[in-house]
């Protein structure tokens, strides 16, 4: 049953991304505007992940959602710059709560809120991973294809050990 809810939890917030995404097709390789737009909506998640484990978190995901807030609000000053320089504001993208991914307080055990945290970032990390190489691929504009490469390492080990801490759960 649980592994089921991480199935479901894992295709609402596939699918919130899918449609803040808008017309944009896999493979397409995507502009600085709209790399910076959806870099700031992965922020924003991270962010709103922080505000649903003050609420019902236990310590460990509490500290977890703190240190990805902690670096969310430090990629989103090296995109501000970035942002600036390219003399553009990126495209408001519709994004759902990470609470809404999250499982609810009255039907959590513990360890489903805890698994059902680390589900819901796995598709958005995918998301920006998948995002950021599509762009490195034609980028257009140094600044922000340097950030990329800074960017993926760090994502890819961050979904990576959320991947592993859920198949511990």
């Amino acid at each position: 049953m649980r592994i089921l809810l991480a199935i479901v939890l894992a295709f609402i917030s596939t699918a919130a991304l899918a449609d803040s995404a808008g017309e944009r097709r896999p493979g397409r390789t995507p502009t600085a505007t709209e790399v910076l737009g959806d870099l700031y909506t992965f922020s924003r998640f991270q962010q709103g992940l922080l505000e649903s484990t003050d609420l019902k978190g236990n310590a460990e995901v509490k500290n977890l959602a703190a240190l990805r807030a902690e670096e969310a609000a430090k990629r989103d000053k090296g995109l501000k710059q970035i942002q600036e320089a390219i003399g553009s504001e990126p495209r408001a993208a519709k994004t759902t709560p990470a609470s809404a991914s999250l499982v609810e307080p009255e039907t959590s055990d513990g360890p489903t809120f805890v698994k059902s945290f680390y589900a819901a970032q796995i598709p958005e990390y995918e998301s920006v991973i998948d995002l950021l190489e599509r762009y490195l691929k034609a980028p257009d504009n140094a600044a922000l294809a340097a950030f990329a490469r800074e960017q993926l390492p760090m994502l890819r080990s961050q979904v990576k050990d959320a991947e592993r801490t859920m198949a511990d759960k």
